[in-house]
């Protein structure tokens, strides 16, 4: 099919055209829709399919989306296909998402415009499931007239869950009744996410909101106190943490007995020893790079590596407080000036940000060892 290939930063995603009637064979409806005594049945999802089984979840436990609200938007829906004339029926994309890497072949001399693969499966609908399910029950009222409508659509293949997911949730946080918080009060909160992530999204939460946490109301909750200066998005603090709890789990059972609360005082004392030692750069986001989102990352990931030193870990669990920490990162007010926000990207050069997040934390590494 003909794509037009986007590129912002580090993503690139897809426009494309679909006529509506091969759209609706290959997309999966997460939730039942009726019309008329009519009914789209909600596709079969795989238990292993962690993001469908996310979005339906949501679907199902929201007022916004019972059987009666269902009924009625798309009455709306259908009523508005049938009675426009001049104006576009869909005028907005409606966005797909596969996590089978598709193939683009370029077309000609030019880098956007190509040829891309279709996917085996079928594709997840981040948004625009109302408006399918509307023109599913159009079509079956006005066949012919189905035959004449294309669908704007803004494809993401070959990307993670957590990003499919992640990105629902902030589409739909803003104009409908699903949870106004986001992604990770959410995996907190639902029933079927994995005991790690609501493990993580919890020690993300108490980041947040505790009044000893270096990262009180640092953390980017899209929403809540937007007055305050922000350093980073709250899924990035919950992607970080998700990996620490995955490969340090066993530590985690065997010397905090897998409790939120003692993860938190381990992370926090941590923070506070950084802090300590970096007090001429902290917080100092005019000038420093240091609590920017590429640092932090790379310092939760730098805690990863340092788990593995019983000496120091030994010494936190018998002392209970940040000092440790802080003896240990001693060198690195040495290397403080490095993050200054001047010639930042020219000191740690990189094609993106996963790869500066890499190499700060190698920085931050060697001068521990130096």
């Amino acid at each position: 099919m003909l794509a037009t290939r986007i590129r912002q930063k580090e993503g690139t995603f897809y426009f494309i055209a679909y006529k509506a009637a091969d759209l609706l064979e290959k997309v999966r409806f997460t939730s039942r829709y009726f019309f008329e005594g009519e009914e789209i049945a909600q596709g079969r999802i795989s238990e292993h399919d962690d993001v469908a089984q996310f979005i339906a979840g949501i679907e199902r436990s929201d007022k916004g989306f019972q059987r009666v609200m269902n009924r009625q938007k798309i009455k709306q829906i259908v009523n508005f296909y049938e009675t426009v004339v001049a104006q576009p029926m869909i005028p907005g994309t409606v966005l797909l998402f596969t996590d089978e890497t598709l193939r683009f072949q370029k077309a000609g001399d030019s880098e956007s415009i190509g040829h891309l693969s279709e996917p085996k499966g079928k594709y997840l609908v981040i948004d625009g499931q109302h408006r399918l399910a509307g023109l599913r029950f159009f079509g079956q009222k006005h066949p012919d007239d189905l035959g004449r409508v294309e669908v704007p659509c803004v494809l993401f293949d070959g990307r993670s869950g957590d990003f499919a997911t992640e990105m629902f949730v902030i589409i739909n946080s803003t104009h409908t009744r699903i949870n106004r918080s986001h992604l990770v009060d959410l995996y907190e909160k639902v029933s079927w996410e994995s005991p790690e992530k609501k493990f993580a999204a919890k020690v993300a939460n108490l980041l947040y909101g505790e009044d000893d946490s270096p990262l009180q109301y640092k953390i980017n909750r899209l929403g809540g106190r937007s007055k305050q200066e922000k350093w980073i998005l709250q899924s990035e603090v919950f992607n970080e943490l998700l990996k620490l709890v995955v490969s340090r789990k066993r530590w985690l059972e065997s010397n905090l007995g897998m409790r939120t609360e003692r993860c938190y005082a381990l992370i926090r004392d941590y923070f506070k020893g950084v802090k300590d030692v970096m007090v001429d750069v902290w917080g100092i986001n005019d000038r420093y790079m240091f609590t920017r989102d590429v640092t932090l990352k790379a310092l939760i990931r730098v805690l990863d590596e340092l788990m593995v030193d019983r000496k120091l870990l030994g010494e936190w669990q018998a002392e209970q407080s940040h000092k440790p920490f802080a003896d240990f990162l001693k060198p690195w007010a040495a290397i403080g000036k490095e993050f200054r926000a001047e010639g930042f990207y020219e000191r740690f050069p990189a094609k993106g940000q996963l790869e500066r997040v890499r190499k700060v934390q190698q920085r931050l590494l060697d001068a521990l060892t130096s």
